[in-house]
């Protein structure tokens, strides 16, 4: 049987890439079973070798719900109560009802597909559409993550799996609702699930398995407990502090806000990422960088359904990490996350380069580092175009408009001022998937997706 090192290895040549470092010119990097074997800098082209102009590596998607792709766009007409996300999960659970494991593969696919297309090349997928339509689970009770895995497998992403406990409706375990029957499980019930989902992932090439309580919400004091002793080490994801009624709620049942109730009461370390994290105070946003865990935001999300702004300036200066992520998947593409976290800052302190790390330093460059080292950490992967990493390289076209003479700038340019739309190629464990900004499987892909969605919104 032939090892890993006995595999054949790829060479690209990069006229610059960003590496740990900064950025390096004449970058030959060397590919072998997946993973960057050797990076080396200020080396001369050889006759035939592969060329292309800017790599960066692939960022990490640290929060997706790929089902809700399919609901892009539907959510968008004013109800007769003030729209919140509440008003939101209600036409979410009323969309979910009709989806079968092969309409999940089908949208997680094309969702997968696209992330690819922009800039994203591992996602963590917070997965808790677990059960039939009328709440029965499967025969086989991960059947759903089975189909999340398939999808990750028919588009070339890197997975990361975060199978989710969801058993009550409220603060305090109140008794669940009818719109969240595919979702439930006791603990007992979730351990077999979470069992078949490792097996499962064995057929990915690098995929990892990690554990969501859903929110504090969903979950009791003693389940949390319990899947801590389930997941000794990995990712550890869950929904903190989204809404203020979440805030209001859960002062009512504790006595202390969400995110101070989970830093006394669980072990939140490096492990851990709290996805949103939205509202918090001074001495919470202090507390929450110093615990090592990584905040998850989605800024487009957060924005389309009027979450609020999380105190990212406050929080960096403390030390904190973050990644970011796709969330409800109503628009998917790396450099609006990161353009719209800088913009959602500046209309709040009434500034500019906020995300930078310092006087001189680029905004751009700041935000997408820190969101590739914080995004990998949460996904459990290595970051970077670095020996040992997956290789999930990024190439620009830096003939792009926008992207002519900006040397050193060129991170502030693609995220400010072209975006996506300056995506060549991208490299997923060393496979090219995208070409000329275009997945490889595009046209096979929609078309399954396009009969998906008819069936789904007959």
């Amino acid at each position: 049987m032939q090892g890993e090192h006995d595999s054949p290895v790829q060479t690209l040549f990069f006229d610059r890439a960003l590496l740990s470092g900064g950025w390096a010119k004449h970058v030959r990097v060397c590919i072998q079973a997946g993973k960057f074997s050797c990076v080396n800098a200020d080396c001369t082209l050889r006759p035939g070798e592969e060329q292309h102009g800017c790599a960066l590596p692939g960022m990490p998607n640290l929060h997706s719900h790929a089902f809700q792709r399919a609901m892009a766009g539907m959510a968008e007409q004013r109800s007769p109560t003030n729209d919140s996300f509440w008003t939101w999960r209600e036409i979410m659970y009323r969309f979910l009802d009709r989806m079968n494991p092969d309409d999940l593969r089908a949208v997680a696919t094309l969702a997968y597909m696209e992330m690819l297309e922009g800039g994203f090349t591992r996602v963590g997928e917070f997965h808790y559409l677990h059960h039939d339509r009328d709440g029965r689970r499967y025969a086989a009770i991960a059947e759903m993550s089975g189909a999340i895995i398939a999808a990750a497998a028919d588009s070339g992403i890197g997975m990361t799996l975060l199978p989710v406990l969801y058993s009550h409706s409220g603060f305090g375990a109140q008794r669940p609702t009818q719109g969240q029957r595919r979702f439930l499980n006791d603990l007992e019930q979730f351990g077999f699930l979470l069992e078949e989902a490792r097996c499962l992932a064995e057929a990915l090439p690098d995929a990892i398995v990690g554990v969501a309580p859903h929110s504090l919400r969903a979950v009791s004091a003693e389940q949390l407990a319990g899947l801590g002793e389930m997941q000794h080490h990995g990712p550890i994801h869950i929904h903190i502090a989204e809404q203020m009624k979440e805030v209001d709620d859960c002062i009512v049942w504790s006595g202390q806000r969400p995110v101070e109730w989970l830093l006394s009461h669980a072990d939140v370390d490096e492990h851990w990422c709290l996805v949103h994290a939205t509202h918090l105070t001074p001495d919470e946003t202090v507390a929450l960088a110093r615990s090592g865990a990584a905040a998850g935001l989605c800024p487009i999300t957060e924005a389309n359904l009027g979450d609020g702004l999380f105190p990212a300036l406050d929080y960096v200066s403390a030390g904190g990490r973050y990644g970011i992520g796709s969330d409800s998947n109503v628009l998917i593409d790396a450099t609006e996350e990161l353009r719209l976290l800088e913009y959602g800052q500046r209309l709040t302190l009434r500034g500019r380069n906020i995300m930078a790390g310092g006087v001189g330093q680029s905004t751009g460059a700041s935000l997408y580092v820190n969101a590739l080292m914080g995004g990998a950490a949460a996904l459990g992967v290595n970051a970077g175009i670095t020996p040992g990493a997956a290789a999930d390289i990024v190439s620009l076209d830096m003939e792009h408009p926008s992207l002519l003479g900006k040397g050193d700038a060129v991170l502030d340019a693609y995220l400010f001022a072209c975006g996506r739309t300056a995506i060549d190629c991208v490299w997923r464990h060393g496979k090219r998937v995208v070409t000329g900004g275009r997945h490889a499987e595009r046209d096979a892909i929609l078309k399954v997706y396009l009969a998906t969605l008819q069936k789904l919104i007959a």
